[in-house]
């Protein structure tokens, strides 16, 4: 398979299986709503107005939307580059688009995987978000593996 291929596969992969889940997640799941999967693992509906973790809400969709655009342009120049992992860029690509349409048509990311262990409570995250933070890790442990 092409690299070019590859990469738009992963990419729309990401985007289809991150707004395909928030849109169920929105219309099924009201946010006083939670849904247990494990002891651990919960379903959940959030309206994240801030950047990760809901940190930040007070400097507005408009300030995130303009740092996404010039994240996913300063990726795509890393993927022209070819100078880091293939994959682990298309996922943090696929990730950043994810979460830029919902900040775009609804001012606000949808968050719904709700994650603990024991006392420590992970914030409510969602498929994009797991996208970047693979994405973040395969790119970190490639280049620490080449060196």
């Amino acid at each position: 398979m092409k690299r070019a291929t590859y990469i738009l596969l992963i990419v729309i992969s990401v985007i289809a299986l991150d707004q395909i889940t928030k849109y169920l997640i929105a219309t099924a799941l009201s946010p006083a709503d939670s849904i247990e999967i494990f002891p651990f693992l919960h379903i959940v509906s959030v309206r994240n107005t801030g950047a990760a973790f809901g940190s930040f809400r007070n400097l507005g969709s408009n300030f995130f939307i303009i740092i996404s655009v010039i994240a996913i342009i300063f990726v795509i120049t890393l993927l022209m580059k070819r100078t880091y992992n293939s994959t682990g860029l298309s996922l943090v690509l696929g990730g950043a688009i994810g979460n830029l349409i919902d900040r775009i048509f609804y001012g606000k990311v949808v968050d719904f995987i709700d994650f603990s262990v024991g006392n420590f409570h992970w914030p409510a995250f969602n498929v994009a978000d797991s996208s970047l933070t693979i994405g973040i890790m395969v790119i970190f442990l490639t280049s620490l593996l080449k060196k």
